[in-house]
């Protein structure tokens, strides 16, 4: 029998896309791994694994990805972004492109993929994050994008069951990954801000620092996540990370009942203070 086949957007060298590329190769698939520059994928294909290159905002680039692949069984939407900065100092452009990034880019790759999927009776993984569905401040527009997805997933889920399509949503908390890298270049509070009276504290926060302490490792998750997926009857929402468990609790917890812990996470108490607030 033919392998089954995956194809992963965002799978740059040390990405949660590449973890993912190498623990589905490691289960036995026949693994796609993509990502907007082939370069930064070396590793995954001194492996074995194929890779293509696909730049999941550009059309042209998804209708050359699709012609390459003769058949898929699993698609998984991972390629993403993260912007960080309070709502009063948001570039709303820069919003604009991270939904661009974070949610559109995921139902234009799934439309030109889905007659594959369709004569497979295949799988949409869609990667969206704890953020979905829990407020961490400074980051509203990531956490919009992800509740977004969360939400399209979810109808995913129900207008495919006819087709025989199973859709998949990873809830994932927090990981390794090179995001986490790039939150150091994470540009300061601009002049005027607002919460510069607490600058040290809300920059920390808008880097993650407190949540880079407890990092789940990501070969970890991704081959939890991999045996999670490949069961005959995977369950619609993977919770897997770092604090996962614990937002999932949240979800039938009272309205706020984490919001004090959230304040001292992101140094919230901190502008609390040094602004007057109680």
């Amino acid at each position: 029998m033919a392998k089954r086949t995956v194809l992963i957007s965002g799978c740059s060298e040390g990405s949660l896309g590449a973890a993912l590329a190498i623990a589905f190769h490691n289960a036995g698939l026949h693994v796609y791994a993509t990502a907007r520059n082939p370069s930064k994928m070396k590793s995954l294909e001194a492996m074995g694994i194929s890779i293509l290159t696909l730049d999941v905002l550009s059309a042209s680039s998804i209708a050359e990805c699709v012609k390459q692949v003769p058949s898929l069984d699993i698609l998984v939407n991972n390629a993403g972004a993260l912007y960080a900065m309070p709502v009063s100092d948001m570039s709303i452009d820069k919003a604009k492109e991270l939904f661009d990034l974070n949610v559109w880019s995921y139902l234009e790759v799934l439309q030109a993929f889905l007659p594959l999927l369709i004569a497979s009776k295949g799988m949409v993984v869609n990667q969206t994050s704890v953020s979905s569905c829990t407020v961490i401040p400074f980051q509203s527009a990531y956490n919009a994008s992800k509740a977004a997805m969360a939400m399209f997933s979810e109808s995913m889920r129900l207008e495919l069951q006819p087709f025989g399509i199973t859709v998949i949503e990873l809830k994932t908390g927090s990981v390794t990954s090179t995001m986490y890298d790039r939150n150091k270049d994470i540009k300061g509070l601009p002049d005027g801000s607002i919460y510069l009276p607490a600058k040290e504290a809300v920059e920390k926060a808008m880097r993650n620092e407190e949540l880079e302490k407890s990092l789940m490792d990501q070969k970890v998750w991704a081959d939890l996540t991999v045996k999670d997926l490949l069961k005959p009857k995977p369950v619609p929402v993977i919770w897997r990370g770092t604090n996962a468990a614990l937002v999932r609790l949240s979800t039938v917890l009272p309205f706020g009942w984490f919001d004090g812990m959230l304040k001292k996470m992101t140094g919230l108490d901190v502008v609390e203070k040094a602004v007057g607030g109680k």
